[in-house]
């Protein structure tokens, strides 16, 4: 079965994940950074307290607990956002390849949930891109009652897939450092 990373050269495809998966912390460092003025009482979680509001009335009290100068901050994270999920779902999406190739070099079961979890995680970046579409719609003062549900779904689904696949290579990796 084919990859989302075929096109990439299998001896180049751990170097690759290695720059991608050392952009994904960097780029995460600074929007926890960029985050921090985020976190009020009404958004404890920050930005992903923002991300699963869910519905205008809490959306808009989460806009109010921070101030402009919180908005700009949030304006500024959402913007990163858009590289961030390139870079974390090549990092995770090549990591399911390469643990799925390690562990079941033959094929079999544990080689195909790597390849579609690979291939989720494209769908994860489609969705944080959906969601933070939503966001900063919300974030310009529409009111349209669809932009916190969309944003709270495409969430959900994000986190899903990401939770699964860097699961997946986790514990792949373990596994594979027991094996040897």
């Amino acid at each position: 079965m084919k990859t989302p990373f075929d096109w990439i050269a299998p001896d180049k495809q751990k170097p690759v994940f290695i720059y991608l998966a050392v952009l994904t912390v960097i780029i995460m460092v600074c929007l926890q950074l960029i985050g921090g003025p985020l976190v009020t009482g009404t958004a404890p979680g920050g930005i992903v307290s923002y991300e699963f509001a869910g519905d205008i009335p809490t959306a808009r009290a989460i806009l109010k607990s921070w101030d402009a100068a919180g908005q700009v901050y949030a304006g500024l994270s959402l913007g990163l956002d858009f590289l961030f999920l390139f870079a974390y779902a090549g990092s995770i999406g090549l990591g399911c390849v390469l643990v799925a190739r390690k562990l079941a070099p033959q094929g079999g079961i544990i080689r195909q949930v790597g390849i579609w979890l690979a291939w989720g995680l494209p769908v994860a970046a489609f969705l944080d891109y959906l969601e933070n579409y939503a966001l900063i719609r919300l974030l310009l003062g529409s009111e349209l009652a669809l932009w916190p549900p969309m944003a709270h779904w495409c969430a959900i689904g994000k986190f899903t897939l990401v939770g699964i696949g860097l699961l997946f290579v986790i514990i792949g990796w373990v596994v594979s450092l027991i094996r040897h």
